[in-house]
């Protein structure tokens, strides 16, 4: 069985890991905005929107579409987009 000193310690660590976990929900403390721009990143890496032309442009290799050297990051997710 635990001493009251024991659990007044207890009750203290509770506490401050509480305030602790309010102080690090920075998210909702963000400027809209922001929140709203950490949304749409989010979206596009669920999507697999934030690949680099690097990226794509391996996928248009693999995929064999024709003229990739030329395109740029927009063109290249379309072509890939028409091939699927």
């Amino acid at each position: 069985m635990a001493t009251q000193k024991q659990r007044s310690a207890a009750r203290r660590n509770v506490k401050r890991a509480q305030a602790g976990a309010k102080r690090k929900q920075t998210i909702k403390n963000l400027p809209s905005r922001t929140r709203t721009a950490l949304g749409k990143e989010g979206t596009k890496v669920r999507r697999g929107e934030a690949k680099n032309r690097q990226e794509l442009y391996r996928e248009a290799q693999r995929r064999g579409i024709e003229g990739r050297s030329k395109m740029g990051k927009a063109e290249l997710r379309r072509a890939l987009s028409r091939a699927r």
